[in-house]
């Protein structure tokens, strides 16, 4: 027959896999905010650098041009603001389902424990009744 702690072992053994494959999304997700968010500071630093340089044209057309290139640039850092904001959140979510993951993995281990401390002092209270039933047949009448 065996333990509860060793019945309960496989679910162990699924929880841990769990956490894992939720702190690898987790990390996955970090990644993938990190890399937004630069590709939003190196167009931030393209538009800065591109409104402090003038090319010298004072025509009316090239002005024109200059202005839209650069709400071209301003809608593509509000846009990647947004993919920033989807991103949080998602890395919130991600990181939501790791913390039940690690709480559900660290309960079952405490559970395991506790089970396993029960059988070793139920093992100590069998051999020491053991012991005394030897030592009550030893004793000289």
């Amino acid at each position: 027959m065996s333990s509860r702690a060793t019945q309960l072992q496989p679910a162990v053994d699924q929880a841990k896999q769990r956490t894992e494959d939720a702190l690898a999304q987790l990390a996955l997700q970090q990644q993938q905010l990190a890399k937004a968010e630069h590709q939003l500071s190196e167009l931030k630093r393209y538009r800065q650098e591109y409104a402090a340089t003038g090319d010298g044209s004072s025509t009316v057309g090239a002005l024109l041009n200059r202005q839209k290139f650069v709400e071209r640039i301003d809608h593509a850092i509000a846009q990647q603001n947004n993919e920033i904001v989807r991103l949080q959140r998602l890395l919130d979510q991600v990181r939501g389902r790791w913390h039940q993951a690690h709480a559900r993995e660290s309960a079952l281990d405490s559970v395991i424990e506790h089970c396993r401390e029960e059988e070793r002092k139920a093992a100590d209270r069998h051999e020491q009744a053991e012991m005394d039933e030897r030592m009550q047949y030893r004793r000289p009448r």
